[in-house]
């Protein structure tokens, strides 16, 4: 009994073939709540093994299991140095600042020296003093009401041209009479009068005006020109003009006044543009909504900090080092000459770019704020020029706007190439250089007229064989070495021709 089966529901053992085996094992199912298994330890074994083989995934993750461990002992990968240019690193900040403050604290060490050397030279009063000392020796402020005869006889000669009284002609000869006048006449009286140092400063200044004025009335006189051009020819008319100011539209949003030409022939309109910081006519001049008193004060600031701080860098640390400059170039000692030369191109170049942030954005954003005047783009970033030539398009825009509006592209529509245009352009800015300088100084030395036609070579040669950091480099020390160098030529001839003694003079005393 104990051998037999008994029938009915019964426990039916099911065969099962573990993949990969040699032969069948035998697994029980489960019936009634019980469980009966038949195992052998070793047949499990080697199907462990067997499923490890079939299905690799599992290995592989027992592998980077063991591999994990490996990884956090490892501290090299492949990679470049910070310096390298494949390392695509960019971020030098601190090296700026590092470069910042070694600038600072080198000029601090200078400056430091030269006040114990020669003392506090500073002196505003001084200044001062030289203009109101005798004012009517000095023709500044005399010139400059003067201009305004010039003004009106542009505004009214465009006037008789617009209506026809003029012929195109006749028009064009008296705006040539007029435009040369502007810059024989104040040149011709500050020759005249005989007083050195105001009339130096003052008929710079009364030279610079004039400058401006001559370009801002070429600008007029071309604009005008080109707007009967397109009346004549029934094209499309420049229907607004935005240097008048601004009103205001019933929902309380800001219009601007509208004119066509000849509308814009008007002296609020002429004199609009006489003050706007721009040398380029239009009639539709972008115009800001509201003046901004807060960024009008700053700029206010601004402007009387940094000439304040200009005079002061000039009379402490410029003058004694150009008086200390005379000997080495009156003996010819090359070896001081340089010393000299190297010694003035630090205070020189931070003057200079003082100068530039005191005029093209404080003193410019200034009057732009208080006129309304929307176009701020005084300037670009120059100081990123890997080319000379970029650098003489973008330190001063309004120049390079006038440059290229009415003078560059004009010559190119006459079929003259590019490279003969841009020689052109240095040829008529070195001109203008020489013409600010040497007329106050009362001396011609071309300093200024060679200084700016070497640009020309130099634009060549940096464009060509230097590219990207070296070209940069090349740019920033033409600027620090190049204008030393003019200043001394310059303070040199005219110490020589001014204050040194005559041999006659020395045998007589």
């Amino acid at each position: 009994m104990g051998d037999k089966v008994e029938k009915g529901p019964h426990n039916r053992k099911r065969r099962t073939t573990i993949t990969g085996g040699v032969g069948p094992s035998w697994k029980a199912t489960k019936s009634d709540g019980e469980t009966n298994s038949v195992t052998n330890h070793s047949v499990h074994q080697k199907a462990k093994e067997e499923k490890t083989q079939e299905f690799p995934a599992v290995a592989r993750k027992d592998k980077g299991k063991h591999d994990n461990h490996y990884d956090k002992l490892r501290c090299h990968r492949q990679q470049e140095s910070l310096l390298s240019s494949a390392s695509g690193y960019s971020n030098y900040r601190g090296i700026l600042n590092w470069c910042v403050v070694m600038l600072v604290l080198s000029n601090a060490r200078l400056f430091l020296e030269n006040l114990i050397k020669y003392g506090i030279l500073v002196d505003p009063i001084q200044v001062v003093s030289l203009f109101l000392k005798d004012p009517y020796s000095w023709p500044a402020p005399c010139l400059v009401i003067v201009s305004n005869t010039f003004i009106i006889i542009a505004l009214y000669n465009e006037r008789k041209l617009s209506v026809g009284t003029f012929s195109e002609r006749v028009g064009l000869f008296v705006h040539f009479l007029n435009l040369s006048t502007i810059l024989c006449f104040p040149a011709a009286v500050v020759l005249m009068v005989n007083s050195m140092t105001p009339e130096t400063v003052g008929g710079l200044f009364v030279l610079g005006v004039y400058t401006i004025l001559f370009l801002k009335l070429y600008s007029y006189k071309d604009v005008n020109k080109w707007c009967r051009e397109i009346r004549q020819a029934n094209a499309r008319s420049l229907s607004r003009s935005q240097s008048y100011p601004m009103v205001e539209k019933a929902n309380g949003s800001a219009i601007q006044a509208q004119t066509t030409y000849p509308g814009n022939l008007t002296h609020r309109d002429m004199y609009y543009f006489i003050f706007a910081p721009t040398l380029c006519y239009e009639l539709n001049f972008p115009r800001s909504p509201r003046i901004r008193k807060r960024f009008l004060l700053r700029r206010l600031f601004e402007m009387l900090f940094f000439i304040q701080l200009l005079v002061g860098l000039i009379q402490q640390w410029m003058v004694p080092t150009i008086q200390n400059s005379m000997k080495p170039f009156k003996d010819m000692d090359f070896s001081r000459m340089i010393e000299r030369l190297l010694k003035l191109a630090v205070p020189n170049h931070l003057i200079w770019l003082i100068f530039f942030y005191w005029f093209f954005h404080s003193s410019m954003n200034f009057v732009a704020e208080l006129m309304q005047f929307g176009d701020r783009e005084f300037y670009r970033d120059w100081w990123n020029s890997e080319t000379v030539t970029y650098f003489w398009q973008n330190w001063n825009i309004p120049v390079h706007k006038w440059c290229l509006r009415h003078f560059y592209k004009p010559i190119l529509k006459r079929g003259v190439g590019k490279w003969a245009a841009q020689t052109a352009v240095f040829l008529a800015s070195a001109f203008f250089h020489e013409y600010l300088v040497s007329v106050p100084l009362k001396m011609f030395r071309l300093w200024a007229f060679m200084g700016m036609m070497a640009q020309i070579p130099l634009a060549w040669f940096v464009g060509r064989f230097l590219r990207g950091n070296y070209g940069n480099a090349a740019v920033w020390i033409s600027l620090i070495i190049g204008q030393p160098i003019a200043v001394l030529m310059y303070v040199h001839d005219y110490y020589i021709l001014n204050f040194e003694e005559t041999p006659a003079a020395a045998v007589q005393h």
